[in-house]
């Protein structure tokens, strides 16, 4: 028995370290930095994203389909990235997925099935508008997990060229261990799992995460790029992020610069260097090294 659960016997003291751990499992989940007044999607498209008149280049044919992570919104987990793309030729779109009724601008909560038809809608809206035959995706915890299940379940894998998962929670994870302290809280399990089906989906050897990795990581015909940060407090252990198959490069982002001090929000969300990495993962053909100089870049 842990030391302290010994002190939680009565109900009260029972319902008080429910709540502190609820509160911990909260506040490490991914999320973009929303504020009490979230930007609009018009604001999103004033910064050059979301525009629908956009169509892709011929150095740039594929639209990128930003997917936000837990707690995150179609705008807030971006606001770094997705200029660096437009800046870049790209066009660039990006959905909120996953939002639970009376919740506004943290999204990523719903069952995360459910959230990939949601995304399997969105790719085809933005193929049609673009004229596009394919589409990369490019994924922030949550969101660079479960356009997986969208590719091997709900026939995504032939609109989608490359899948760029930046921290993503692959295989699940044990937020640093917390998840296995659940059974000595009763109700705090029920309740996330009730209010928030996105955590319990991702806990490792969930359901979810269980029908998910059966028979493989991958698919044929579609790239796969993993961005970890080994500093990762969320998605842990780090290397669970990994995938395992063909056309499939897994990054660790102290490998490209041992002073990158990232931990799973920034990654996502202000990293430059891992911002310079997913254009390398979107065109390859292009490629130049990502190194500490590339902050600047």
């Amino acid at each position: 028995m842990l030391p302290w659960f010994r002190a939680a016997r009565t109900p009260r003291t029972r319902s008080v370290f429910a709540a502190l751990l609820l509160a911990v499992t909260l506040l490490v989940a991914p999320t973009a930095t929303a504020a009490a007044a979230a930007p609009t999607a018009a604001a999103a498209t004033s910064r050059g994203w979301n525009d629908y008149s956009c169509k892709p280049s011929a150095a740039h044919p594929r639209p990128v389909v930003l997917v936000h992570g837990t707690f995150g919104n179609s705008i807030d987990n971006w606001l770094g990235l997705a200029p660096y793309l437009v800046n870049r030729g790209y066009c660039v779109f990006s959905l909120d997925y996953g939002q639970l009724p009376g919740v506004p601008f943290f999204h990523g909560l719903g069952p995360v099935d459910k959230s990939a038809e949601q995304l399997s809608v969105f790719v085809d809206r933005v193929l049609a508008s673009t004229g596009a035959p394919k589409a990369d995706i490019v994924g922030h915890s949550q969101g660079g997990m479960m356009p997986n299940y969208y590719l091997k379940f709900l026939g995504g894998a032939p609109k989608v060229n490359a899948l760029v998962g930046i921290a993503p929670s692959n295989h699940g994870t044990t937020l640093l261990g917390l998840t296995k302290l659940l059974p000595y809280f009763p109700g705090v399990e029920k309740f996330i799992n009730d209010k928030t089906p996105a955590l319990a989906d991702q806990v490792v050897g969930s359901p979810f995460m269980t029908k998910l990795t059966a028979g493989g990581d991958t698919v044929p015909g579609v790239r796969y790029t993993v961005i970890a940060t080994k500093y990762d407090q969320v998605v842990t252990p780090y290397r669970t992020q990994y995938l395992d198959g063909p056309n499939v490069r897994n990054v660790l982002l102290q490998d490209l610069c041992p002073l990158d001090l990232s931990e799973h929000v920034a990654i996502g969300t202000i990293d430059r260097i891992a911002f310079h990495e997913v254009a390398n993962a979107l065109d390859p053909s292009r490629t130049t090294p990502t190194t500490c100089a590339s902050v600047i870049g």
